[in-house]
């Protein structure tokens, strides 16, 4: 288990910033430090936080946030490209449209909309997370994937490529949970959502990322069937993605 304090990269203009090295990997070899990064969006990012990511070498940020949230969050910053995987939202909207039929909303109901969602994510955006590792196995330096909060698109592309590393269970899992320790969302975009719904909306659960493997064993029989038919990750592909990231 390691310790999420030298995980965690503190930044002023995002909170969910943080390196997915040390964890152990295939044949007892270690996810490579200051490699790859997980974070949410980089729009509010201030020119000390900008300095930090030229230190780590970070030359390229995968988006995986919707047309509008990337419109209304845009960045543009010297010495990172911004490459797009679009992953539309669904689960505030969803719940938007719910509430506006009248009846009311539980937080039974946001438990399913987050449950419904991370299902989609496997039926519908895997070709997103395929361009992902397409561009991990092409050019393997430092490089950060990132949604608006970092922790559910993220979350679950950081679990695949955690997977596909050989990474334990239990510190994929520890990966995952470690938004609710870290992230902090700011107060923009209104809603008429109950407090209690946005709760569930806001964090992750295990439930939440369980949805999205269960959907993953249905239809694909496994993560590694699902990594090669899906991903693109044939053996030696994956062998190659080990050879890059493990040390």
């Amino acid at each position: 288990m390691q310790d999420h304090i030298q995980r965690h990269i503190p930044l002023k203009g995002a909170s969910n910033f943080r390196d997915l090295g040390g964890y152990v990997g295939q044949a007892g070899r270690h996810v490579k430090w200051r490699t790859l990064f997980r974070s949410d969006h980089l729009a509010n990012l201030e020119s000390e936080d900008l300095a930090q990511l030229r230190n780590l070498g970070l030359k390229r940020a995968f988006d995986f946030r919707g047309v509008q949230e990337s419109q209304a969050q845009a960045y543009e910053w010297p010495h990172i490209k911004r490459h797009s995987l679009s992953i539309e939202p669904t689960v505030v909207q969803r719940l938007q449209a719910q509430h506006l039929t009248g009846k009311p909303l539980t937080a039974a109901d946001a438990l399913d909309a987050m449950q419904t969602t991370y299902r989609d994510f496997v039926k519908s955006d895997s070709h997103r997370f395929a361009q992902l590792f397409e561009h991990m196995l092409d050019h393997p330096e430092p490089l950060l994937f990132h949604c608006t909060a970092g922790k559910d698109r993220t979350g679950l592309a950081a679990a695949l490529i955690l997977s596909a590393l050989g990474v334990s269970q239990e510190d994929i899992w520890q990966d995952y949970l470690l938004t609710n320790q870290l992230y902090k969302r700011n107060s923009t975009g209104a809603t008429t959502l109950s407090p209690d719904v946005m709760k569930i909306v806001w964090e992750v659960q295990e439930s939440f990322l369980k949805a999205a493997l269960d959907e993953i064993q249905s239809r694909h029989q496994g993560i590694q069937n699902y990594l090669r038919s899906q991903l693109g990750l044939t053996p030696a592909a994956q062998s190659k993605l080990q050879s890059l990231y493990l040390a």
